[in-house]
């Protein structure tokens, strides 16, 4: 498996395009451009790369993931060297580049296109949209119970719970607004406090926001920042207080300081697109969907915190599970609904 730097060595912007990766049958390798925050984030980007790495292995196709320092200015750049290069499915981890991936799939009609998190048109774009808002819903919702439940280590008397995005965009608004809606669903008069850290990899900065939610009275933070997340955990975990992790299972990174972890299956979804490219079935023009009923969303299994939460607060996430699914409560979505009055 190789990973390009984009930019860097292999990869210069004076230079020629990047080179051709042959492919091991008639199928052109596939490129997956990594986002913010880079390998080792503990959560979106290792996450898919785990998927990515199941379906070359699987496929038997090559492949490359892309880096780059600025993967949000550079996005244009990268997409369309990377489609010059040969690759022939080209998929990108970053929300920023949903826009020129739209305008450049026209340029490139041989090449298959892969967004995640929105929906992009062309007859050479996959959208991939996973139910964020409803995953998060039913962090909230827990969390909501949680927070004023004094007999559980850890937890004051304070209604009041945080979340922390990496930047604000309508791809990391529409987690906090599912968290706010479920939080609120629960208890109407919950105190869900909301920050940026403005980064997806400053651990340190992350941190420091946590910390600030705990002095304030939170005592559980939803995390939705990729690498810096790890901060945020890190802070649950000196504080005695909660984390809430997200994209894959963080349980374990503070064993009984993270309440749960949102599960977003973008390794399935990556998977899944990368062996129908190469069975000569790429979904081109369609959406896939993987939201809680498609399984593309849960919460984890609690391994390390299920003991201490009582039977009647999991009972009743589990029915508005099984809501959700049924469509008796539908979370509002804030990338194809704008903002709600309760997330201003």
């Amino acid at each position: 498996m190789k990973t390009l730097t984009a930019f860097g060595a292999a990869m210069a912007l004076a230079g020629t395009a990047l080179a051709p990766v042959a492919a091991q049958a008639e199928t052109a390798p596939v490129a997956l451009i990594i986002a913010q925050g880079g390998l080792g984030d503990g959560s979106w980007n290792d996450t898919a790369h785990a998927g990515y790495q199941a379906a070359i292995e699987a496929t038997g196709l090559e492949g490359r993931t892309i880096e780059s320092k600025d993967v949000v200015a550079q996005g244009e750049e990268i997409m369309r060297r990377a489609a010059d290069g040969g690759f022939g499915l080209i998929i990108s981890l970053e929300w920023i580049h949903g826009e020129p991936m739209e305008n450049l799939a026209p340029d490139y009609p041989d090449a298959n296109w892969v967004i995640m998190n929105q929906t992009r048109q062309g007859e050479n774009i996959a959208s991939v949209v996973f139910g964020e808002h409803e995953g998060s819903y039913l962090a909230g919702a827990l969390a909501a119970q949680v927070t004023t439940d004094t007999s559980i280590e850890g937890i004051n008397e304070d209604a009041v719970i945080g979340v922390i995005g990496g930047v604000k965009s309508p791809g990391i608004d529409k987690f906090i607004s599912g968290y706010i809606e479920g939080a609120k669903a629960v208890d109407p008069d919950v105190e869900v406090k909301v920050a940026y850290a403005e980064s997806f990899g400053d651990p340190a900065k992350g941190e420091q926001l946590a910390r600030a939610m705990f002095d304030e009275g939170a005592d559980i933070v939803y995390q939705v920042a990729g690498g810096t997340g790890i901060g945020i955990i890190e802070a649950a975990k000196a504080e005695g207080r909660f984390a809430i992790g997200v994209d894959t299972d963080q349980d374990s990174m503070a064993p009984g300081n993270v309440l749960t972890s949102v599960i977003k299956r973008v390794d399935v979804a990556v998977q899944s697109v990368i062996e129908d490219y190469a069975a000569g079935d790429f979904p081109g023009g369609e959406v896939l969907d993987f939201g809680l009923a498609e399984n593309g969303v849960a919460l984890t299994e609690m391994e390390y915190t299920r003991d201490m939460i009582p039977q009647d607060y999991l009972d009743r996430i589990a029915e508005m599970r099984q809501q959700i699914i049924d469509g008796e409560i539908e979370v509002w979505d804030v990338s194809t609904q704008g903002y709600p009055t309760f997330f201003q």
